[in-house]
């Protein structure tokens, strides 16, 4: 994007002056530069005209800012809440959460966004079952510990299974939670899909009178791949009790039924059964209902709230408000109102106040302010010009719960619509949500030009600092119930709604990854980061001749010499093959090992200790290629042995140092150095040192 804060930043005098200075270097046969001169009066007015179209671009509509933004394929990403899983184990008996329910942690706010139920069940007990039996991995249940379970076995195998115990019968539930914490690589990297499953394959299923019934799952943790959430939509037909594990219960298991693990699964912390809850923070609350006699509103937002009722007068009609009475003997569009225990009752009467709203879809919506809202809830008028943008009382708000209200005038007295962002119909009022800014800009008035604007649905949220850190305590705001709700998991997708620069700095971050294979750094970046791979180190080399690029992977996995499983083949061979240019060939190659010894004599100072096994550690450390920053095929260098030995605090002199490869075929000596063939990684062989104590 051109840098217009730039040009605007210049004077028109600073514009002349790099012209007067410029033109002796342009023509040398222009000499007069007095204000006289008929060029130097043309240089004025472009230099003039220069300066206000500078200005004018700064000054670009947000319509037009973003129709260049996706010109270039970049839109700014829109703002979204953090979503948290909280287990409700301290629970004794389960608790229905309305929609809405708030919890808080210190001054961060989070609800839920639709009625659910917590504390149904809990896990009591876990199993690792194979053809061996059982073995008891419950431990995984105390949030305390963090003791490594290899669930499906050492060499996990189909057929091998993950055993839950439950006390309670979840079939009045349609959907259950858990959260799995595995030990997970840090080289992995992340999935483009996250239900993808690469290295296995598992069938989750229910014990029923009719013996194990499948069902349909999202497992987030890639076949325990790594941590994350697994939801269980459970079926209709109820479940039993499952007796062959040593504790009985209602019984899911996960079943293998393909194993190619490149790193066997180990689980510390198994959570179930979770609820979910989003970080925001509603200021206006909406409802809408399909009966038109009697509503009930439960206020998610406390109890000190205003409220406003709309309703329509037929099918395709417009709403209109409902004034609130306590009684009768009026006529008009009322309803009246009275507290009860399941939140604030309304109950429309056509006979007694001759109006009332017709039944059918949304006829009656209810509207909820708090008291910081209410003061401001009158936001503004539709004028009709071009991008008119409108201040709003709130800033980085929710965009998919919000919506104004407009209302407009006919014979028979005011009409009010709700208008969602960016909706589109012959005549609507189209307009964009600056959620971080709390602005609105509208940009086609259609038929509300002179309309009123009141704030309808609103949420706020506190962007990344939603996603809070596992092991919190969160309160739940309903003094009846006093126990607090752990987070297994850390809190994901809060953010901000991008800015222009967040949008520029994308674009930028975008253009220097590489994308098309050319040069050997483009297939070394293009391998490791191939999704869902651990690897550890690649290197490219290539052939002009033959016009082939040899790329060596060492994978990250528990064997000690790792080799390339035909899963890491297929998947950066499809990687490469999607990049490389047209002509281009290239292999996939393993890298080789050859050991490396060390002859060494060496001085050590007086009065240390394990001299040698200081000087051993440093040579190891060296030495080996597999896990230091050497990459494949670098030579050893005799100095930096050398050095490193000579630096330790111990050492008095290295005496004496040869090194000598144990595998002439793989790697050379060539003078002191050891030069490793271009696919060949080094380790450390024999090594022999002799320590000498010094006198000193």
């Amino acid at each position: 994007m051109l840098r217009v804060e730039q040009l605007q930043g210049r004077t028109y005098e600073e514009r002349m002056d790099d012209i007067l200075r410029e033109l002796p270097l342009r023509s040398s046969e222009w000499t007069n530069y007095n204000p006289s001169d008929p060029g130097i009066t043309i240089l004025e007015n472009l230099t003039a005209f220069s300066a206000l179209q500078g200005a004018e671009i700064v000054a670009l509509s947000y319509r037009a800012r973003m129709a260049l933004l996706k010109m270039a394929g970049f839109t700014p990403a829109r703002g979204k809440c953090s979503r948290v899983l909280l287990s409700a184990d301290e629970l004794e008996t389960p608790l229905t959460l309305m929609s809405g329910q708030r919890f808080h942690l210190g001054d961060i706010c989070f609800e839920t966004n639709r009625e659910t139920t917590a504390g149904a069940g809990r896990v009591t007990a876990v199993y690792a079952g194979d053809k061996d039996g059982y073995k008891d991995i419950s431990f995984v249940l105390d949030r305390e510990l963090a003791v490594p379970a290899r669930i499906f076995g050492e060499h996990p195998e189909a057929d091998n299974a993950l055993y839950i115990i439950f006390d309670a019968d979840l079939s009045g539930l349609h959907e259950i939670i858990m959260y799995i914490r595995m030990v997970i690589n840090s080289r992995r990297n992340q999935t483009e899909n996250r239900t993808e499953h690469i290295f296995a394959d598992v069938e989750w299923q229910i014990h029923t009178a009719d013996g194990w019934e499948t069902l349909c799952v999202r497992d987030f943790t890639g076949a325990f791949s790594g941590s994350g959430e697994i939801r269980i939509s459970l079926p209709d037909t109820e479940p039993t009790v499952y007796s062959d594990t040593p504790v009985t219960g209602y019984c899911l298991r996960a079943v293998l039924k393909r194993a190619d693990y490149d790193i066997v699964p180990k689980m510390t912390n198994l959570y179930g059964f979770l609820f979910e809850v989003w970080q925001k923070d509603t200021y206006a609350y909406s409802q809408a209902f399909s009966r038109a006699d009697r509503v009930t509103v439960r206020s998610p937002i406390g109890h000190d709230v205003y409220y406003l009722v709309f309703g329509r007068d037929g099918r395709g009609e417009p709403y209109r408000r409902y004034e609130l009475v306590t009684g009768g003997g009026m006529r008009g569009r009322f309803c009246r109102y009275r507290e009860t225990e399941d939140g604030m009752t309304f109950i429309f009467d056509g006979r007694e106040y001759g109006y009332a709203p017709s039944k059918g879809k949304e006829c009656v919506r209810v509207i909820l302010y708090n008291e910081q809202i209410m003061r401001r809830y009158n936001v503004g008028t539709v004028i009709g010009y071009d991008d008119q943008e409108i201040a709003l009382p709130l800033e980085h708000i929710v965009s998919e719960s919000f919506f104004l209200i407009a209302r407009r005038q006919d014979e028979e007295g005011y009409t009010y619509d709700f208008v969602r962002p960016e909706k589109k119909s012959p005549g609507a009022l189209y307009y964009h949500l600056l959620e971080n800014e709390g602005r609105i800009v509208i940009e086609d008035a259609g038929d509300f030009i002179g309309a009123d604007l009141y704030m309808g649905s609103a949420a706020v949220t506190s962007g990344p600092r939603g996603n809070i850190s596992a092991g919190n305590n969160v309160s739940m705001d309903d003094g009846d119930i006093p126990v607090t709700f752990y987070n297994p998991g850390e809190g994901t997708g809060g953010v901000y709604r991008e800015t222009l620069q967040d949008v520029r700095g994308r674009f930028i971050r975008d253009m220097r990854t590489p994308y098309t294979a050319v040069t050997a750094g483009d297939y070394e970046s293009i391998v490791s980061t191939t999704p869902g791979l651990c690897i550890r180190k690649t290197r490219a080399v290539m052939d002009e001749r033959e016009n082939l690029v040899s790329v060596v992977v060492l994978p990250d996995t528990d064997e000690r010499f790792p080799k390339l499983s035909e899963i890491y083949r297929q998947r950066i061979s499809s990687r490469l093959e999607e990049r490389r240019l047209i002509t281009a060939k290239f292999r996939i190659l393993q890298p080789v090992y050859a050991p490396v010894g060390v002859k060494a004599t060496v001085y050590v100072k007086r009065h240390f200790a394990d001299c040698r096994e200081q000087i051993e550690e440093r040579i190891y450390s060296r030495l080996d290629y597999m896990n230091s920053d050497h990459n494949i095929g670098e030579t050893l260098r005799f100095e930096d042995v050398f050095h490193a030995i000579e630096e330790l605090p111990c050492v008095e002199y290295v005496y004496e140092l040869s090194l000598h490869t144990e595998n002439s075929k793989l790697a050379q000596l060539k003078e002191y150095d050891i030069i490793p063939r271009y696919d060949c990684l080094i380790y450390p062989g024999s090594i022999q040192i002799q320590i000498v104590t010094s006198d000193k």
